[in-house]
């Protein structure tokens, strides 16, 4: 249980004050900032999430899963596939399963 607080405290402060407006903006495909590859900012904000999964578990492996699974999970919701809501359930199932 103090993984998941701890891994769910991580999550809100990556996908909120480190991710900033820029990042949460410039990762949209739909609507990219103009000059900046919007893949380029998914990966970074993905990158963030991921090293911090890395920190908090100290397992490498989690941290390239989380990758991997963050950079679908806002590319399906940049895509609108899925609603804001979704996508942060989604995020902490993710933390869950960790």
């Amino acid at each position: 249980m103090i993984l998941f607080l701890k891994l769910t405290i991580g999550h809100f402060l990556c996908d909120y004050p480190l991710q900033g407006d820029f990042l949460a903006r410039a990762k949209n495909h739909r609507q990219p900032i103009p000059g900046v590859p919007w893949y380029q900012a998914l990966m970074a904000h993905s990158a963030i999430q991921a090293g911090m999964v890395w920190l908090v578990t100290g397992k490498l492996w989690l941290g390239c899963f989380e990758f991997c699974l963050h950079a679908g999970i806002d590319w399906a919701k940049s895509n609108e596939n899925i609603s804001f809501n979704q996508d942060q359930f989604a995020h902490l199932l993710c933390k869950l399963a960790y």
